[in-house]
């Protein structure tokens, strides 16, 4: 089955989504708000790792554990899909256990209602 998440694609995107609400926790911090001419339909989500958080091997394991984690968000809590998700990730994010990210992101997320 195809997945409904789709990335931000443009840069204007971007930056109205960095000047909206926002969440931080030691592991990522999230932006989040109402875009214009967006499907609701699909989940809106981009994810942002630093070049500062190391090499290119580093950096593309941060963000298939963010495309995994919220693959099951998707599943397992109900998400507003007329918001868009920018989601920028911390260093602390590389040594620490999936589980625990995973939970701390579930929290997060659930506050965002």
């Amino acid at each position: 089955m195809k997945s409904k998440i789709v990335a931000l694609s443009k840069n204007e995107e971007f930056k109205s989504l960095l000047k909206k609400k926002k969440i931080s926790n030691k592991f990522v911090t999230i932006f989040f708000g109402h875009l214009v001419k967006k499907d609701n339909k699909k989940l809106n989500i981009s994810f942002v790792t630093k070049r500062k958080l190391g090499n290119a091997v580093n950096r593309n394991k941060i963000k298939r554990r963010l495309r995994n984690i919220m693959d099951d968000a998707v599943k397992k809590i109900s998400l507003k899909y007329d918001y868009s998700y920018l989601v920028i990730a911390k260093p602390t994010m590389l040594h620490n256990d999936f589980k625990i990210i995973k939970n701390t992101l579930f929290q997060d997320f659930e506050r965002i209602k």
